[in-house]
């Protein structure tokens, strides 16, 4: 691994932004088609190809990854007039299938994304069936460019109802009865706004299947939100239409009758996360933040649906986050909650008192909650529980008559290593509490090569799920850390907002903890570091902060140059997360972290691995070829690689290029923390 990095042109560009002298040598490298940018990119694949190929011990790593993610995996049914529905991805399947479950008890295949295209690239980004179970909606991106087309398709004759519908990105499903009509999002069609600007604009329809569209509109809907969500009542009666700007934790909410007057709930100004909907028992169910930062359980009369009459039915609880609800027949609510990022589930009556608890399996979280439908009698009473840990697959779970029974495990045999798995507690700079799950091997005390991994932003929480890179990693011999870093939900909305905006270098500050708590405890000997996205701004910043604290560096699909992230991609419906440049003190907190202005000449930065995905329409892989090039000419260590891939994008990828990507990160962060793959 010393073949030298490809030169790249270094300018003299210094910019005067409020004040502040930017420098910004490589802006050249933000243009793909640049001929410059072309040629660089080509170096740099052949530069990191051969160093990452002629790294120890891939073909065990390899073989260990598929072992683990044979193990496939599973969802909790989705009930429909007696159907099931569900997905499940076999050993050997690249991509989830969704399947259907008759009340005999036959199965089949329903939407296999290889049956739609047998290479692979087609992902299937959602799926809704409507409420009697004879149609299903659903949507499919090609490439990793998440520009999810919209299909109609009859259940019993697999066959498509009607013309494709395209600019359905992020789209919601919320069908009438009958299954004739449904209400969507869609993004405005080009020409309705300037060049480029269709991501940042939607409107709702109300849709007749085989027919046309007709506009929902509402006083305020298209007043500069950028996202949409629909949902409606079991009988049709009512429509909850929720708005956001960018990914602003805060709602705009309307409730009223389908085909009536939306009546305005909650706006930006409010300042209030709230989910909305009208529940089986007639009422609004109003789960929400509203003076309560790990979230409350409100009620209220549809037809009176503003703030002021809301009435607490379950208050905050100041020890754990409500996640969500379910109602059970005949008038049960099942709350699930999350006690620093492990599962809990509670039963409450309707009048929100509560009445016992859902056992489960141990220390893990959930991966869905269901209930059966009203047209499904013979399943009433019972609740699906979806459920993992760090070294579990996939299974799902069943509550019935006080009891939770294991249904369904996910379908391949995986032969796990023994490790002990523990939540520890330890303290930031700034003496705040935080926690991180810790999975060693089980028998050696350590101290063992570390691979510690954390998100920290958009109130997204990090919890303990089978992992089959962390299971790889500790069957070597390592260690694996998952850190519940601030800027996450893990905690509440507090917690959040401790860690973004101006807070943002709680987030830095709290990794930095967490490594330390490692190496002072005798855990780490050494530790090697990984993020993806946000987490990708996460260990960019932690390696330009801290270089002599991490061994290596894996940044996927990151955020670097803070300066310029509004001007691509989605990046200007993140600015109420991290701030915007166009302000003269949120400038001052972006330049005060953003990794690339933090690159100094002759600093021995650790040996770093960037992974990009050119179809990624979310984060612009500009940030990640920027900072490889100023990495690339100022360590006094190294080495610096970009790994590039070609027709995918930030999200779902096939279990092919799962490995692919898998077995280069582990075996590159193996490499140089001294962890041999065995």
């Amino acid at each position: 691994m010393t073949q030298c990095p490809p030169p790249a042109e270094r300018l003299d560009l210094v910019e005067d932004l409020h004040g502040y002298a930017v420098a910004d040598p490589y802006r050249w490298l933000e243009d793909p088609a640049d001929p410059r940018t072309v040629a660089w990119s080509a170096a740099q694949d052949e530069l990191a190809r051969a160093a990452l190929d002629a790294l120890p011990g891939r073909a065990a790593l390899e073989e260990r990854l598929r072992g683990y993610l044979s193990a496939g995996s599973v969802s909790v049914p989705l009930w429909r007039a007696g159907r099931r529905f569900l997905s499940r991805r076999l050993p050997g399947q690249e991509h989830s299938v969704v399947h259907l479950r008759e009340a005999d008890g036959t199965e089949r295949a329903l939407l296999d994304p290889i049956a739609l295209d047998p290479t692979g690239l087609t992902t299937l980004d959602a799926w809704v069936p409507d409420l009697e179970g004879r149609r299903i909606a659903y949507q499919v991106s090609r490439g990793g460019d998440e520009q999810s087309v919209l299909h109609v398709l009859d259940v019993d004759s697999g066959e498509l109802v009607e013309e494709p519908i395209d600019r359905c990105r992020y789209s919601a499903v919320a069908w009438l009865p009958g299954g004739e009509e449904f209400f969507y999002v869609r993004k405005v069609a080009p020409g309705e706004v300037p060049a480029a600007e269709e991501d940042f604009h939607r409107r709702i329809w109300r849709h007749t299947v085989g027919g046309g569209d007709t506009l929902v509109d509402a006083p305020g809907l298209y007043d500069g939100h950028t996202y949409y969500g629909v949902r409606t009542s079991r009988d049709g009666r009512w429509l909850v239409v929720t708005a956001n700007v960018g990914t602003a934790r805060r709602d705009s909410v309307w409730v009223g009758e389908v085909g009536g007057e939306l009546v305005g709930v909650l706006t930006q100004s409010d300042d209030v996360q709230a989910a909305c909907w009208v529940e089986r028992d007639g009422r609004l169910y109003v789960h929400t933040t509203d003076g309560a930062p790990r979230w409350k359980l409100a009620v209220a009369d549809p037809a009176r649906p503003q703030r002021s009459e809301w009435r607490d039915l379950v208050p905050e609880d100041p020890g754990s986050v409500l996640l969500g609800v379910r109602y059970l027949e005949p008038g049960t609510l099942v709350l699930a909650r999350a006690r620093h990022a492990v599962a809990e589930l509670a039963l409450h009556a309707l009048d929100g008192t509560r009445t016992g608890e859902i056992p489960l399996p141990g220390t893990g979280s959930l991966t869905g909650l269901t209930v059966a439908d009203r047209d499904t009698p013979t399943e009433q009473g019972k609740v699906w529980i979806g459920w993992t840990d760090l070294v579990t697959p996939p299974q799902v779970h069943r509550f019935e008559g006080g009891e939770t029974v294991l249904e369904a495990t996910a379908p391949g045999q995986v032969e796990l290593p023994a490790v002990r798995s523990v939540l520890r507690e330890f303290t930031s700079k700034d003496g705040t509490t935080v926690r991180m799950f810790v999975v060693t091997p089980e028998g050696p005390v350590g101290p063992f090569p570390t691979l510690m991994t954390g998100y920290g932003g958009f109130s997204l929480a990090r919890e303990p799920a089978y992992t089959s890179s962390a299971l790889a990693w500790v069957a070597s011999g390592g260690a694996y850390a998952l850190v519940g870093l601030r800027g996450g939900s893990e905690e509440g909305e507090a917690w959040h907002l401790a860690g973004n905006r101006a807070h943002k270098q709680n987030v830095f500050d709290d990794f930095a903890a967490a490594a330390e708590s490692l190496l002072a405890s005798g855990t780490a000997s050494r530790i090697g570091i990984q993020g993806g996205s946000n987490g990708g701004l996460l260990v960019g910043a932690a390696l330009t902060q801290r270089p002599e604290l991490y061994a290596a560096v894996v940044c996927s699909a990151p955020l670097l140059d803070m300066v310029r992230y509004e001007l691509f991609s989605l990046g200007r419906t993140w600015n109420d997360e991290y701030g915007t440049a166009e302000d003269p003190v949120e400038l001052g907190w972006l330049l005060g972290y953003s990794p690339y202005h933090h690159v100094r000449e002759g600093v021995a930065y650790p040996p770093t691995l960037f992974t990009v995905f050119d179809s990624d329409s979310r984060v612009d892989p500009l940030h990640a070829r920027k900072m490889c090039a100023a990495l690339q000419y100022s360590t006094t260590g190294g080495p610096v690689l970009l790994r590039r891939e070609t027709e995918v994008g930030h999200g779902a990828r096939s279990i092919s290029r799962t490995v692919a990507l898998s077995v280069d990160t582990l075996a590159f962060l193996a490499h140089h923390t001294g962890l041999t793959l065995t």
